[in-house]
């Protein structure tokens, strides 16, 4: 499985590509940071995250993308930069037929350090040592990118399981209803 982590943001846009199944060891493909400037205006900074996502996807050819899942932070104006970043990488995969999948930062966190509460340098530390790295991505964006590539592949077999057994369960449910 080969997957684009996607860390939004409208003046660092982390992307790493990462392959591998769960269960065996990974290999980081490719790390980066899209970048924008921040006195630029916002149609051509959203534009601008646009393109450096295609050239990843044109690139690296991506079956899944993982996105971080936005939440509510005490600065709205960031939150909605954010929000804007991650509906461009989300357009992006949809135009392709690419499966998008939402991870909350503590989902993350938990996936790759055992703790939804650890820092970013935790997470970091993990990524270098999971992805057999000689240091850290740096800036933090790109590690943290990896981190949500890294999240999906060892998550995603266990959801599409229970999506699996979900769907079975509403066939059986509307079998029932019109025997």
């Amino acid at each position: 499985m080969r997957v684009l982590g996607v860390d939004p943001g409208l003046t660092r846009c982390g992307v790493g590509v990462v392959e591998g199944v769960a269960g065996r060891p990974l290999t980081m493909l490719g790390v980066g940071v899209v970048r924008t400037p921040a006195d630029a205006d916002l149609s051509h900074r959203l534009l601008a995250v646009e393109q450096g996502i295609e050239q990843w996807l044109d690139e690296h050819r991506p079956e899944f993308v993982a996105v971080e899942r936005v939440f509510s932070q005490h600065n709205v104006r960031t939150v909605m930069g954010t929000a804007q970043a991650s509906a461009v990488a989300m357009l992006c995969a949809a135009r392709r037929g690419i499966p998008v999948a939402l991870h909350t930062p503590s989902e993350v966190k938990a996936a790759v350090t055992g703790s939804g509460r650890a820092d970013k340098a935790q997470v970091g530390a993990m990524v270098t040592r999971l992805l057999r790295l000689a240091a850290p991505p740096k800036p933090a964006d790109a590690a943290d990118a990896l981190a949500l590539a890294i999240c999906h592949i060892w998550r995603a077999p266990a959801q599409n399981r229970l999506q699996q057994a979900v769907a079975r369960q509403a066939v059986h449910a509307t079998k029932g209803r019109t025997a």
